[in-house]
């Protein structure tokens, strides 16, 4: 196995449990304070019935009515943008510490001459510029 199918597989298993984690953080205690901090509101019971008129999202999807839960998707974008900060915070500490690619030094095109100590190419047996032969 490759390395890189090696490091994916490692990071789906992290990020699956970060991600239970993160959502956890989202739903136990940001959006408690942000429910606080909005007086009182709580963002899990934000619904719209399309049909009928219910107290509570659970009534609603117990006696099946369709329901937009909008309350639901604003915390599901709150965790997203939890997890993306994080990703990319991780991303950008793990680039820092690799150790940057050097490239290979490029062959050289021209040598000196030993007489005139001019350049000149690779190839040539004679110099231009003094014309003595080369070996």
């Amino acid at each position: 196995m490759k390395g890189n199918v090696v490091d994916l597989a490692v990071g789906v298993i992290i990020g699956g449990a970060f991600g239970a984690i993160v959502t956890s953080l989202v739903g136990d205690v940001i959006m408690p304070v942000v429910g606080v901090a909005t007086g009182g509101i709580d963002f899990k019971e934000m619904f719209f019935a399309l049909k009928g008129s219910y107290a509570t999202l659970a009534e609603a999807k117990k006696a099946g009515a369709p329901v937009i839960a909008y309350g639901l998707f604003l915390n599901t974008i709150i965790n997203f943008l939890i997890v993306a900060f994080s990703i990319f915070l991780l991303i950008k500490q793990v680039n820092r510490f690799q150790k940057p690619v050097v490239a290979a030094p490029a062959a050289p095109t021209t040598k000196d001459c030993p007489m005139c100590c001019s350049s000149i190419p690779l190839k040539a047996s004679k110099c231009p510029n003094c014309t003595s032969v080369l070996a």
